[in-house]
């Protein structure tokens, strides 16, 4: 316990100590990392500026217009979808404070416990799509809307409890052990339900083309976002101290910071008329595109036909 202690205050003034201005040129520290200071102001103030309004608005499109309607359905989705969009929420409001400072130990765990949110409805989001395809029958009569409240509930205590841990109970490297583990198990889910879900969508007669796109569009989607974002940032801070390496940390904190805007994104894929459209039109454009193609090709021909005539 005593050592748990001990790592819990020197991660408080490893944090605290560091909390000086950005413009604070007589700092050292500072001075030895200007350029990627400046790099992570403006890549938190860009993204804030961008993402808050964004989150904000899928927030409000989620509450009264997405829930209201699939809600009715049983679909836990969009009750998924909304609880991701407050973990990023939490994470726009605790990165307020980083725009001219440092993080203090407060912001900084809200931060965490944000992006831990965030990861946990990731996952039930594949889950929850994975079933609907690949176990129809059995997801139809054991849904009901309480299950999604429940384990939204689950999901929030459980981000709460391993940040926790992670200040107050456990020693450092029992932690990293932990989440190591966690990360893999998190991406052994995803693609579990990815590659199952394609799988049961090629045997699936009755789900519409349509319909295929959009579901596989939504966990490609979640993976990449996982894979390309949150991972890159998980593993810094598994192998290397926070901070100690500042070009890393600079480089995976602007990824987490930009992981909200896929999140919103991911509200116009469960929009059947959004989706389809945005598909249609690329589809018309590589149709438009070959046709232009295949009618050069031939004016081509013709025209090598009647030099030959």
């Amino acid at each position: 316990m005593g050592d748990s202690l001990v790592n819990t205050t020197s991660w408080e003034k490893n944090l605290n100590l560091t909390n000086f201005n950005y413009n604070d040129a007589s700092n050292s520290f500072y001075e030895k990392n200007k350029v990627y200071f400046q790099i992570l102001f403006w890549g938190n103030l860009i993204t804030l500026c961008v993402g808050l309004p964004l989150t904000l608005v899928a927030i409000f499109y989620s509450l009264f217009i997405l829930f209201p309607l699939q809600v009715k359905k049983d679909q836990g989705a969009p009750l998924y979808i909304f609880n991701l969009l407050i973990s990023d929420l939490i994470q726009h409001c605790s990165r307020i404070t980083m725009i001219e400072h440092f993080p203090t130990f407060l912001s900084w765990f809200a931060f965490q416990v944000g992006i831990t949110a965030s990861i946990g409805f990731m996952m039930c989001i594949s889950l929850e799509r994975y079933l609907i395809i690949a176990k129809p029958l059995w997801y139809r009569f054991r849904r009901n809307i309480k299950t999604p409240v429940l384990v939204c509930v689950a999901v929030w205590i459980f981000s709460l409890l391993n940040n926790l841990s992670m200040y107050l109970l456990l020693k450092f490297h029992i932690v990293k052990i932990i989440q190591a583990a966690g990360l893999l198990l998190v991406l052994f889910l995803l693609i579990f339900c990815l590659v199952g879900t394609i799988k049961a969508l090629t045997k699936a007669r009755s789900v519409s083309a349509d319909e295929k796109r959009r579901i596989v569009s939504i966990l490609v989607l979640v993976l990449l976002t996982y894979v390309l974002l949150f991972i890159p940032y998980m593993i810094h801070f598994l192998l290397e101290k926070p901070f100690q390496n500042f070009a890393k940390f600079t480089s995976v904190t602007i990824g987490i910071f930009l992981s909200p805007l896929a999140d919103s994104a991911m509200c116009v894929f469960l929009r059947k008329s959004a989706v389809d459209r945005l598909l249609t039109s690329l589809c018309c454009c590589v149709t438009s595109k070959n046709q232009e193609i295949s009618s050069t090709d031939n004016d081509n021909v013709s025209s090598q036909r009647t030099t030959a005539v």
